[in-house]
């Protein structure tokens, strides 16, 4: 069994930023001052160099289970919020069946993430 833990309550917010390049330390030096933390694109990593086991026609279904869990609701709940049979979310988060657009949008919109990312 899962031991439940304590969530800190920390929101994330994410800026992008258009403009001169010159003006870019400007902006988040700026955005320090206010308690903000910049994350270079140094500090990312990859997702195929974090599991580099998992294949290209893998990541759609693991990136929906990450999704999931995110969210913190099971197959079953999230089928029903979407209209989707539960064995069609197991069957694409196992890579048994791929996630075309118009349901990438359904999942999207259900998980509150862009539906791009599985595509």
């Amino acid at each position: 069994m899962l031991a439940h833990t304590k969530k800190h309550h920390i929101e994330t917010v994410a800026i992008k930023f258009i403009g001169p390049v010159t003006n870019r330390k400007k902006a988040c030096a700026s955005l320090k001052a206010l308690g903000f933390m910049s994350l270079e694109e140094e500090h990312y990593i990859s997702m195929h160099e974090l599991f580099p086991d998992v294949t290209e026609d893998k990541r759609p279904g693991v990136i929906l289970a990450g999704a999931r869990g995110k969210e913190g609701i099971t197959q079953k709940q999230l089928a029903e919020k979407c209209g989707i049979p539960q064995s069609h979310i197991s069957e694409m988060e196992r890579g048994k069946r791929p996630i075309g657009p118009k349901t990438a949008k359904i999942l999207g919109a259900a998980l509150n993430i862009g539906y791009k990312v599985f595509l």
